[in-house]
């Protein structure tokens, strides 16, 4: 196979019905945008060049690409005249010899296996075509195959009725051979109705020129495109299905796993056991033997052997869980770490700070890492112990083995060992309570009352 491929990857224009103001490409399944998944599809086939066409004002898409294809080589389609006009807007990228694969960005489920077989067809004929065998192949264009070569792709308007019959239909994806590429792109004309230069005429000339064209199938729900909310939804619920699957050949344990979310780069490790609604955001990583509770919220995380989570928690970037740490239900970590045998058990907060190894933080403890100006950091050292409702102002380090009484502000720096309790002095009144509640009922009855100590 040539090293000298192109592959150029239309971002679909706006589509209204998505009822949005993000471009419809840059809408998000699994975690990813539609385009971010075909751009991994893509480079999986190693080509030598990436070039991605937008339409005019589509900068948002552009930083998207760049962000992710960093070399990709972005080309504005300045007027909307067809998918082959599209293909030529790229065609400055084209260098000669190379093979063209035309995919879309907003058909997200495409497999990197399914581009890799539709360039390799490209070994036995110069122009091949995705199919997909359609449950109803009303309004798609028809793959014509004679001989066990596609010798015509037919669109549903102007197919006949023995056509219209075929259920083999034209998923949009297709490869062109580097020797006849562009060759069979210039040749493409607009006279049609719609006076649009279409990439499946490709097919024709190739035919009209003795050249042989192939089709590759696919499963229809992985070329489905996405041009409204409701097959937005249709195409997470497919991509969730697969990350489940290959979650559990990986090894983890999905209690209810119709229940759980993942993104595409979620990793769980053998033995992570994960109960019933627990989402996971982009970034996560659980390793072996881990435990996630349910109702958990986590992204950017990266959970140690054995650690706990939840139920009830939330997990924000940054979090770091050594081996068994342990965040319990109503706790959340942002930008933290917490060392092995650490743990937060319940009703906390913890930002911006290092929790050492088997360090315990009660119940209701938060740290105050925000001035309303800027973000500071808190260490708490080795087997130290904060009591339950304490408040450490950043920046603050607590000592290995030091002990925070409960109820403190500590706003200075606490010794290894030392006790810490930085609280009012509790003043008790014996019979106050009671003089306080005669002189309530004695002020609702009018009586009037004197206040006594």
């Amino acid at each position: 196979m040539s090293e000298r491929t192109c592959l150029i990857v239309l971002a679909a224009g706006e589509s209204t019905r998505m009822a949005s103001r993000t471009p419809k490409v840059l809408h998000r399944i699994g975690g990813g945008t539609l385009i971010g998944h075909v751009l991994t599809a893509a480079a999986v086939v190693n080509p030598a060049r990436i070039a991605v066409v937008v339409g005019p004002g589509q900068a948002a898409v552009a930083a998207e690409v760049r962000r992710l294809a960093p070399k990709a080589r972005i080309f504005v389609q300045k007027a909307r005249r067809g998918t082959a006009h599209a293909v030529l807007a790229a065609k400055g990228a084209i260098k000669p010899g190379d093979d063209v694969i035309v995919v879309y960005g907003d058909t997200p489920l495409v497999r990197p296996q399914t581009l890799v077989a539709i360039r390799e067809a490209l070994n036995h004929a110069p122009v091949a075509v995705l199919g997909f065998r359609a449950a109803d192949p009303a309004g798609y264009g028809r793959l014509i195959v004679e001989g066990g070569e596609l010798v015509a792709v037919r669109e549903d308007k102007d197919a006949s009725p023995a056509e219209r019959a075929i259920r083999l239909c034209n998923a949009g994806i297709m490869a062109l051979a580097g020797k006849h590429a562009v060759k069979l792109l210039e040749r493409i004309k607009n006279d049609n109705a719609k006076r649009e230069f279409y990439l499946t005429d490709a097919v024709r000339i190739a035919v009209e020129e003795g050249l042989a064209a192939t089709v590759r199938e696919a499963p229809e729900e992985e070329v489905m495109g996405v041009n409204d909310k409701k097959q937005l939804a249709a195409a997470e619920a497919v991509l969730q299905a697969r990350l489940r699957s290959r979650a559990q050949a990986a090894g983890a344990t999905l209690i209810a796993p119709e229940t759980v979310f993942l993104c595409a780069d979620t990793k769980l490790g053998r033995d992570v056991v994960v109960e019933p609604y627990v989402v996971f955001g982009p970034g996560v990583v659980a390793e072996e033997g881990a435990v996630i509770r349910a109702f958990s919220h986590i992204e950017g995380a990266h959970i140690g052997k054995g650690a706990s989570v939840g139920p009830f928690a939330r997990l924000r970037p940054g979090t770091k869980l050594g081996r068994k740490a342990k965040v319990g239900n109503f706790v959340e970590v942002k930008a933290a770490t917490l060392e092995a045998g650490a743990k937060a058990n319940h009703l906390a907060y913890i930002g911006d700070a290092r929790v050492g190894e088997e360090a315990n933080i009660g119940a209701g403890v938060i740290f105050c890492n925000y001035d309303g100006v800027a973000k500071h950091r808190s260490d708490v050292g080795k087997r130290a112990f904060v009591g339950s409702n304490s408040a450490l102002v950043a920046p603050v380090k607590i000592g290995p083995g030091a002990y925070v009484g409960s109820g403190s502000v500590i706003t200075v720096d606490v010794p290894a060992n030392a006790l810490a309790v930085a609280r009012g002095r509790q003043k008790t009144r014996r019979g106050w309570a009671k003089k306080l509640l005669a002189a309530k009922k004695r002020q609702k009855h009018g009586k009037g009352a004197k206040d006594e100590d």
